[in-house]
């Protein structure tokens, strides 16, 4: 049987769904054919994104939640499943930056953990599910500078393997290790050549380049996989 990256009559779910990464998965799980619900901390910007999936053709629900909050974490699973009964996929995105304020581990790691806890125990108890986990090469990169975030995010890889184990075998949790992409938060280095060299690719990632990697991840074309990190890095892995 050849792997299958269709998501009809799936429904995903993506925090962080109204930009960047976020936005391309969004589109990406629209156009394999799910209906998405879309979490941002900004509700018009997660509007204008539901626009562009009702425009695919599918179902959005656009729904303003902070990923560090845990009540918003339980108003957004009870959101979705109030408009479609189901979660398929859980994509785990919304993050801050290595230069945010202290909320860094609040948002990074809790609230990643408090939502796959909520949705995954349903999934678990339903029909099964893909949960997707976004960390980044911070993780296997230990800078002082970025010292929470780092940690954070290490974290993040700690909890797919761990939720793995406990919500398997029906539902596979798997995490996406990003490295350096062109979004709109990537100010801070967008302009360093030298780092853009030093990478295998010899260059950044455009945002639509994690859309391949999420389809895989989520749909049953990786339906022997779980526990697992996937890097899409550039080849950062040889700085």
């Amino acid at each position: 049987m050849k792997p299958s990256f269709d998501l009809r009559n799936k429904v995903a779910l993506v925090t962080g769904g109204s930009r960047g990464l976020g936005r391309e998965m969004v589109l990406a799980f629209a156009e394999a054919g799910a209906d998405v619900v879309i979490a941002s901390r900004n509700l018009e910007t997660c509007e204008a994104v539901s626009r562009e999936v009702e425009a695919l053709g599918r179902q959005a629900l656009p729904v303003a939640a902070h990923a560090g909050r845990w009540e918003d974490n339980e108003r957004l699973a009870e959101a979705a499943f109030a408009q479609f009964g189901r979660v398929d996929v859980l994509v785990n995105n919304a993050g801050m930056s290595p230069l945010a304020p202290s909320k860094i581990v609040d948002v990074n790691l809790k609230g990643p953990f408090r939502l796959s806890v909520l949705i995954g125990t349903r999934m678990a108890q339903a029909s099964g599910g893909s949960i997707l986990t976004v960390a980044s090469t911070a993780a296997f990169h230990p800078q002082p500078e970025y010292m929470p975030y780092g940690a954070a995010k290490a974290g993040v890889v700690n909890l797919t393997m761990a939720l793995a184990k406990a919500f398997g075998p029906t539902v596979r949790v798997n995490c996406i290790a990003p490295g350096p992409f062109l979004t709109d938060i990537s100010t801070a280095w967008r302009d360093d050549q030298a780092y853009a060299q030093s990478l295998t690719l010899r260059r950044f990632g455009k945002p639509s380049e994690i859309a391949g990697a999420a389809l895989y991840l989520a749909s049953d074309a990786s339906s022997y996989m779980t526990g697992q990190v996937l890097r899409v890095d550039g080849g950062s892995w040889s700085r």
